[in-house]
């Protein structure tokens, strides 16, 4: 056969392969634990060069908390390329948390290689999903139950929504193998951006959950960030079909300005995850509350896919929103630990064993203030609301890069030097008690990506539909 004739063929064989792909969509049905395990097998198998499944530890009755990695390298962390997460089921009756994500793995699989924007999102970021947290809460759960209870904790009984270490009052609630599991991999891994899918209402909401001094009279809780809890919390709620208009369930008193609520405000919980993640771990995290019922019938799977379907990617995104950085030795080691810390906003970041930091920002001025043990600290004036011409400064050089011709959205490459310590002690993350350095003679580089796009107030009411609003950027290295 001639190579002219055959290049159609292969074409068309591949063409019929991703065809039969594209076919396996799970049906819109609440699914059982057996059934979502093979699912993750078969996903795994089928697309080995993007998934990777892995266990981080096992549920009371012995059930693995299976998570599927989906990105362009899925099996290991890339320079600088942010992690995200979605967990559901955390409350095991809250069954359409569940069911969103297989569809949402099923619509990145699918779409990757054929979907430019798809395609952007997995080749920039790694995404993991949890997809039960809680299957033995699952297990006993019932359907239909719109309000109950059954299967909401896990098999000891305890809400995995209250059972994570309290930032403002001591949580002496026992640690359950399911809370554990969560923290050691928030431990294993830098988590940048998460989101928590609940039901039973519809509303985004985020820290705190919590008040100082074990309060129990609901107040507005704000955190550092609440600028930027704010800006994701919309981002979801608007790109859904109806949780923005603030009362999507008729049968509740509340109502929700934009579909957002601070946590504290709503009510108070000592012991969530989205605090955790946020206070303990510098993973940003929101409380997703997905559906007015909490296991509704399979007929009404499909409707609330298509209602969260354009929320849920829009929210991956936005972690390419701000300002990423490796903090580097003269001689191109990392320093590990040093703090990043963003002047008005006292919620400090810490570098990873890469040296690594990021910090989601929105378009605006900033100071940013490195520093490291035995280090000299620095600061440096951010704007990223405009590109910065070249600066002609010996300790600072920043170079602007526009990744696609059609991006509203440019890379700020900067390298800053760092020189010799003053003799002042310097604050360690796990270096305990500090001692002063002095009589060396040391040079740090500091490389930042500065992400920033131009804010359209109205782009939130968008949908995505071929292209995001947000286009991503990869970096896979700085030198």
């Amino acid at each position: 056969m001639k190579m002219s004739m055959l290049f159609p063929l292969v074409l068309l064989i591949l063409g019929s392969y991703k065809l039969a792909a594209a076919t396996v969509r799970p049906e819109f049905i609440v699914h059982n634990e057996q059934w979502l395990i093979d699912y993750l097998d078969d996903v795994s198998a089928t697309y080995p060069h993007i998934t990777h499944l892995y266990s981080i530890g096992k549920s009371v009755n012995g059930n693995d908390l299976w998570v599927l990695a989906i990105g362009e390298s899925p099996t290991e962390h890339i320079l600088l390329r942010p992690e995200v997460k979605y967990v559901g089921n955390i409350h095991g009756n809250e069954v359409v948390s569940r069911e969103l994500l297989i569809q949402l793995i099923h619509y990145l699989v699918d779409g990757y290689g054929q979907n430019k924007t798809i395609t952007r999102l997995l080749n920039t970021t790694r995404i993991h999903f949890l997809v039960s947290m809680n299957p033995d809460g699952f297990a006993v759960a019932t359907q239909p139950d719109c309000m109950g209870i059954r299967g909401r904790a896990n098999a000891r009984h305890y809400d995995l929504n209250r059972n994570f270490p309290d930032y403002f009052v001591t949580n002496l609630v026992e640690l359950q193998p399911e809370s554990r599991a969560v923290i050691n991999w928030l431990k294993s891994l830098q988590f940048i951006l998460s989101g928590t899918l609940h039901g039973g209402v519809m509303v985004v909401n985020y820290p705190y959950d919590n008040l100082p001094g074990g309060r129990i009279s609901r107040a507005y809780s704000r955190s550092p960030d609440d600028d930027v809890f704010i800006h994701l919390a919309k981002t979801y709620s608007y790109a859904h079909s109806t949780m923005h208009y603030g009362h999507p369930c008729p049968r509740d008193d509340d109502f929700f300005p934009d579909g957002i609520v601070n946590g504290a405000a709503w009510y108070l919980v000592s012991g969530s995850m989205q605090d955790y993640n946020y206070i303990f771990a510098g993973c940003m995290d929101l409380t997703l509350e997905v559906s007015c019922c909490k296991y509704p019938a399979d007929d009404q799977i499909e409707s609330h896919w298509n209602d969260n379907k354009d929320s849920l990617f829009r929210l991956l995104t936005q972690v390419h929103l701000g300002v990423k950085g490796i903090v580097l030795t003269p001689d191109k080691e990392p320093i590990y630990n040093a703090s990043v810390d963003v002047v008005g906003r006292s919620h400090v970041q810490w570098t990873t064993s890469l040296g690594e930091f990021w910090r989601i920002l929105l378009p605006g001025t900033y100071t940013l203030e490195v520093t490291a043990y035995g280090y000299k600290s620095v600061s440096y004036s951010l704007d990223l609301t405009k590109t910065i011409e070249y600066m002609e400064d010996s300790d600072v050089k920043r170079t602007d890069i526009s990744v696609w011709p059609d991006n509203a959205q440019n890379i700020a490459l900067l390298e800053i030097t760092l020189r010799e310590s003053t003799g002042e002690a310097v604050a360690s993350k796990d270096k305990g008690p500090t001692s002063s350095v002095a009589g060396q003679s040391l040079n740090v580089c500091l490389i930042i990506c500065c992400f920033f796009m131009v804010i359209n107030q109205d782009a939130t009411l968008g949908k995505i539909t071929s292209e995001p609003l947000l286009y991503l950027i990869s970096s896979r290295s700085v030198d």
